[in-house]
């Protein structure tokens, strides 16, 4: 199971990487093999502010419908636009080019109250 050191991660399975005042959000190698085959992902709401573990979209396997959540408050700056034509990149490359939105900080200090890749392991049973 690949848990980048770098990242920190929310209980509902997403990830995110700080890059200045913006953070890049995704789901876990975890979240996405529990899915299986992605076939669809949904998020609309690009432009909109939302506070932490709102709903952002929703991603959408052979076997199953997902929310996804916001592990931090934000404005949803940008949506991955890949996504729309080639879901499968969040079961091949989680953590790259399978990266849904960014988000442009409400308050970059609740990243603090995410979890560690640690404290995420363990939190799966890993």
């Amino acid at each position: 199971m690949n848990i980048p050191a770098e990242l920190k991660y929310s209980k509902d399975h997403e990830w995110i990487r700080v890059e200045g005042d913006v953070a890049v959000v995704g789901i876990t190698d975890f979240a996405q093999s529990e899915l299986g085959d992605i076939v669809f992902v949904d998020i609309d709401q690009e432009g909109e502010t939302l506070d932490s573990e709102e709903v952002f979209g929703s991603v959408e396997a052979v076997k199953t419908v997902s929310d996804l959540f916001m592990p931090i408050s934000g404005e949803v700056a940008e949506v991955n636009e890949l996504l729309a034509d080639e879901p499968e990149k969040v079961n091949g490359d989680p953590y790259g080019d399978g990266w849904m939105i960014k988000i442009k900080m409400s308050d970059s200090s609740e990243v603090d109250g995410l979890m560690s890749a640690d404290e995420y392991k363990d939190h799966i049973g890993g």
